[in-house]
């Protein structure tokens, strides 16, 4: 099986939305710079020292600038693959529609979106490690 390892939601104002967040749920909000695309980086639980959350069933996630030319920016999944290539024809032969080209999120892996047989947006991450 392939697991959902992260969340991510877009938001209009960062500073805004980490404040909700660590204000209400005691998330840690780390904001990253233009080079990471000005995402939020949002740990919702202790992790252990790789920066994976300890409690079992407990995902991190994030949050992307929403950004008018993107499609469908709702609060959505990642899920974890070993094999980027494969799962990209995997949804194709479903009926899914694979969202652009991967891309690289450095020091993390290859990341893409698709949007599933019902219209939803979900995304891969084939991770460094695996």
């Amino acid at each position: 099986m392939n697991p959902v390892v992260h969340f991510e939601m877009p938001a209009d104002d960062r500073k805004r939305m980490a404040d909700f967040y660590s204000g209400v749920f005691g998330w840690k909000m780390q904001m990253l710079g233009e080079e990471m695309g000005n995402y939020v980086i949002a740990n919702t639980g202790e992790n252990d020292e790789n920066g994976r959350p300890k409690m079992p069933g407990t995902i991190n996630g994030g949050f992307f600038p929403r950004k008018a030319d993107w499609p469908a920016q709702h609060p959505s999944v990642v899920i974890a693959v070993d094999d980027l290539q494969e799962a990209i024809i995997k949804i194709s032969s479903a009926g899914g529609e694979v969202l652009g080209e991967p891309m690289e999120i450095p020091g993390i892996g290859f990341y893409v979106s698709f949007f599933d047989t019902e219209g939803n947006r979900v995304s891969l991450l084939k991770p460094f490690m695996s």
